[in-house]
């Protein structure tokens, strides 16, 4: 397990989720709030950022070497990744100064810092979809990683937004909690159905009790806590965050690489 990739991803996804729902909350009423309401919140998802680039280095050989990563944009889903995300990291910082500021034009920035957000998780799922891994050579990974920031996203900004948007916010996290049960219980199956590396991936998701003990406890908990009390609990976005790092060192443990059969006979 890249325990330091675990960190990178869902903090990141945590962050670009926390400024997409910002957007939406204020794409919801014809005026957003005021910029005082929520300084703490952009404050918030420039530190979890910062702590998510931080982990990232240890992921590095020679950590000191990592601005020449940016050097092969042509080519590489890793510099643009780490573009991205700087350019993201620039605009949370100018979009809170901005708010700080009380500009007219702030909330034209935010929904720009949500887009690029957005951008950087499709770029970030391309990283991980090398053709050395099978199961993972293909959208999954976007679509994981989108998952994580609506779930945590919404679950978390339920922290900062007013009681007239929290119905709004469970909606959002009970539709992707749905979306993320449905797609965490068949792709095991859709990798069974391919060849021998990805069966041997499925196997293993099916195979291992993290898999069953995060579908109960994210997805089944977290579904009926928002059944019953019809809002988000403050204690719940704790639960699915654990969930989601659950699920994000299966990601990195149980997908199988394509090298395993090497010389094997079939």
């Amino acid at each position: 397990m890249e325990l330091s990739l675990v960190i990178f991803t869902v903090l990141s996804q945590i962050s670009i989720g926390l400024a997409v729902m910002l957007a939406v909350r204020q794409w919801a009423v014809s005026e957003g709030p005021a910029p005082s309401s929520f300084r703490i919140e952009w404050i918030v998802i420039g530190l979890t950022l910062a702590v998510a680039l931080a982990a990232s280095l240890f992921h590095l050989g020679h950590p000191f070497g990592s601005p020449r990563a940016v050097l092969h944009l042509g080519s590489s889903w890793l510099s643009r990744e780490i573009v991205v995300m700087q350019i993201f990291g620039i605009l949370v910082i100018v979009a809170l100064v901005a708010l700080w500021k009380g500009a007219a034009n702030s909330w034209t920035l935010v929904k720009i810092t949500a887009l690029v957000g957005l951008v950087g998780l499709a770029v970030s799922g391309m990283v991980y979809a090398p053709p050395s891994f099978p199961a993972l050579n293909n959208g999954v990974p976007i679509i994981l990683y989108g998952l994580t920031a609506f779930i945590l996203g919404s679950a978390f900004s339920s922290y900062f937004a007013g009681e007239d948007k929290q119905p709004l916010l469970t909606q959002i996290l009970t539709i992707s909690l749905i979306v993320g049960l449905v797609i965490n219980l068949i792709l095991p199956s859709v990798w069974l159905s391919g060849g021998r590396v990805m069966q041997m991936t499925g196997t293993a998701y099916y195979g291992s009790a993290l898999f069953w003990l995060r579908l109960v406890v994210e997805f089944g908990l977290g579904l009926a806590v928002l059944g019953v009390f019809r809002k988000i609990p403050i204690w719940l976005p704790v639960l699915l965050l654990a969930g989601e790092i659950l699920g994000r060192i299966m990601f990195f443990t149980h997908v199988v690489h394509s090298a395993v059969n090497i010389g094997n006979l079939y």
